[in-house]
């Protein structure tokens, strides 16, 4: 049998960094929940979320009986006048104690939330993130932490190719979000049978295209198209994330897949209702694609 290593990631939960995202549900529940569908191990959302103490964060997640995988970590790495590091050290030291292994990077703008027009990356720009990249990568190594770049909508690396100029210009080891980077205009299927040995973590997400494509001519913001069902339980969208799953399972990828289905909650949904039934439906189909994959 083909072991897999599922996580649950707390947007699934609606839980996220940009102001005025919808209701927040509790650590509490949120843990809970990953909990019962049989998830040992969970990303540490956004700041706040988890206590900021790493200590602290780490006996949260001990209470119930969460293993750390690392997180989404948002981080401005083009500009010359902005030092990452501090920022980056500090979080590092809550992976430390928390065990966590996985350092989820987004080049963040510099601007508020994801539909706010992105600046562009001069040659200069791109040495700066570059260099920054690998400094981030070499302090995480240090510290037994893997640095992995997550192609995000509305951030300096989204499009194909951004993610192109980061695949020859680094050595940086990808999160495959299949969401993110079908938006984007990379394809995550042919990703995934072409850069297998680049990607050290994954975003699984399917996508209702329909509103995707919405989102990508810019008629509907990125909130919207979440609003309006762009991200639907695995199995059940226009993403082909089993062969996703399989091409990086052959390949021997043992990373971990993190259920992020990017949500918006708008009241406390009621018990077994709302992200915990979606996640239910992904957490089935994944272990029924490594079930076929095992044969």
């Amino acid at each position: 049998m083909t072991t897999v290593k599922i996580a649950g990631a707390p947007i699934s939960w609606g839980v996220c960094e940009v102001p005025n995202w919808g209701h927040q549900m509790t650590p509490e529940r949120v843990l809970k929940e990953m909990a019962e569908l049989g998830l040992g191990a969970t990303e540490f959302g956004p700041l706040g979320f988890l206590p900021v103490e790493p200590a602290d964060r780490a006996k949260v997640l001990a209470e119930h009986g969460m293993e750390a995988v690392g997180g989404f970590f948002p981080v401005i790495m083009h500009q010359a006048d902005f030092d990452p590091m501090p920022s980056v050290l500090a979080e590092l030291e809550s992976y430390v104690a928390a065990g966590a292994k996985t350092l989820v990077l987004s080049a963040e703008t510099g601007l508020e939330g994801y539909d706010t027009k992105r600046p562009e990356l001069s040659n200069e720009g791109w040495d700066i993130f570059f260099g920054n990249l690998e400094r981030i990568k070499t302090a995480a190594a240090e510290r037994g932490v893997t640095a992995v770049l997550h192609p995000h909508v509305g951030t300096m690396v989204e499009t194909e190719a951004d993610v192109k100029k980061v695949l020859d210009g680094s050595t940086i080891k990808f999160c495959l979000d299949t969401g993110h980077m079908i938006i984007g205009g990379t394809d995550p299927v042919k990703f995934a049978q072409d850069h297998a040995d680049r990607v050290a973590h994954s975003h699984l997400k399917d996508v209702n295209l329909k509103v995707a494509d919405r989102v990508q001519s810019g008629e509907i913001t990125y909130y919207q198209g979440i609003l309006e069902g762009m991200y639907v339980p695995l199995g059940t969208g226009d993403v082909d994330v089993k062969a996703i799953v399989s091409s990086l399972l052959k390949a021997g990828y043992d990373g971990w897949f993190v259920l992020e289905q990017d949500n918006v909650i708008n009241a406390e949904p009621g018990a077994g209702e709302g992200p915990f039934a979606e996640a239910k439906q992904s957490v089935e189909f994944i272990r029924a694609v490594a079930a076929e994959v095992a044969g």
